[in-house]
């Protein structure tokens, strides 16, 4: 079944959206805060590979899409937590589907490349 895309602006909005949640740190992070608020030590303890830079862009990105919220507390030293949205939780559902099918199809895609790269 194929998707119907129009053909105006909202095609390059769709293209932009689904660029920036279908970057694999932005799926890791949103999966990691389906597991509930988190602190940003916390996740990047918890996202093996990620810099603390593109950490910081990636929240910043998906706090500004709406999908993330941040909620900073007035304490010393300063503490601030990373919550998926209602519309972050949304997203979630469809990206598990996303990891489930990418999960579970993997041992066809490395046979696949195999047989391609002979």
């Amino acid at each position: 079944m194929q998707v119907p895309l129009p053909h105006d602006e909202l095609t390059c909005q769709v293209r932009e959206i689904l660029d920036r949640v279908g970057d694999k740190w932005s799926l890791a992070i949103v999966n990691e805060l389906g597991g509930g608020t988190r602190r940003f030590t916390e996740l990047k303890r918890a996202i093996h590979g990620i810099s603390q830079r593109m950490l910081t862009a990636s929240l910043r990105n998906l706090e500004r899409d709406g999908l993330v919220s941040r909620t900073v507390y007035p304490v010393v030293p300063p503490r601030v937590d990373y919550e998926l949205t209602g519309l972050g939780h949304t997203f979630l559902k469809t990206a598990w589907s996303l990891m489930s099918w990418a999960i579970e199809h993997a041992p066809d895609i490395v046979e696949a490349r195999q047989k391609y790269d002979q």
